[in-house]
């Protein structure tokens, strides 16, 4: 009998350790696919016609080639910064999204250097020509980004007039961002398809591509995440930093968004309760094609949104 229940333990042990072998190499995989910068099979591929005009001006508008160390770590980031065409203290800090660039922001960066704003577009961590292996996901970023704010008040004095503004993660950064204790001169933010968490997005993701269930991969993941790249991605929550935010904020959002989806942005609206706010869901737009495919009314909404708020 006793032959019997120790054959028994080993091999249930033996089972468990199979099982739990497979879950380290499965989250190692998704980790290495996920968190570590490289060419993307799942994003789409090419650009488009918007981006490569917004290209080929940045590279001929004046600008200037700014560094920062990155919170927390040894790391040299890099941003463009495009001063107005006349003098301003307005400037807008716009945040790029996963696996792009600053000068994939290029069409916006126009766009707000045509309201007469300076401009300051940094590469995330991983991305462009800013050093490091992994990918932020917004969330060790948002410490990163309160350091180029206030090397703008630095450069520009305390009479400064600061804009938030991203896209995708880029958005989901803003709103991380927007939890902190930002200084005064930070007057107001605009988010465009951000995700409530990284580990929601993760999970949507793990569901959309792979049919597969939140447990046990993604919390598996999220802790390998946090081990190799060092920063609690459990921690980053777009909804707890709203719930802190008392800048004023609009969200946008395409109704047909199928990386981001669109239910998120109405849980991050709902959670921006201490300050002013409002929302744009655009009919029949897919992630982050808001502004590409409203040009007009996104720069009407968007602009206006600052100038009212400055």
């Amino acid at each position: 009998m006793r032959k019997h229940k120790k054959a028994w333990l080993i091999g249930l042990l033996s089972i468990f350790g199979v099982l739990l072998m497979g879950l380290v190499g499965a989250s190692l995989y998704f980790y290495q696919y996920a968190f570590v910068p490289s060419k993307k099979s799942f994003l789409s591929g090419g650009e488009s016609r918007i981006v490569k005009d917004g290209k080929a001006w940045l590279k001929t508008v004046h600008k200037e080639t700014w560094t920062e160390k990155a919170a927390g770590a040894d790391l040299k980031l890099v941003a463009d910064y495009v001063p107005a065409a006349k003098p301003t203290n307005k400037t807008v800090v716009v945040a790029h999204g996963y696996m792009n660039t600053k000068e994939f922001m290029a069409p916006q960066i126009k766009m707000f250097h045509d309201a007469g704003f300076n401009v300051l577009a940094p590469d995330d961590r991983g991305h462009g020509q800013s050093q490091g292996n992994y990918i932020g996901y917004g969330w060790p970023d948002r410490l990163d980004y309160l350091k180029w704010i206030n090397q703008i008040i630095k450069k520009q004095g305390q009479q400064s007039q600061i804009a938030l503004y991203g896209v995708s993660m880029g958005g989901a950064t803003v709103m991380y961002l927007s939890g902190e204790k930002l200084p005064s001169q930070v007057k107001s933010i605009v988010e465009d398809c951000g995700y409530t968490s990284i580990i929601d997005e993760l999970t949507y993701q793990a569901k959309a591509m792979f049919n597969l269930p939140k447990w046990p991969l993604i919390p598996s993941v999220a802790l390998t995440a946090t081990i190799k790249a060092g920063y609690n991605v459990f921690d980053a929550s777009a909804i707890t930093a709203l719930h802190k935010n008392t800048r004023p904020i609009l969200f946008i959002h395409g109704s047909k968004d199928k990386f981001v989806p669109t239910s998120m942005v109405y849980q991050n609206y709902r959670a921006a309760t201490k300050s002013k706010k409002a929302l744009w869901v655009v009919k029949g737009a897919g992630h982050a094609k808001s502004f590409p495919d409203h040009q007009q009314a996104y720069s009407k909404r968007v602009v206006g949104w600052f100038n009212a708020n400055w």
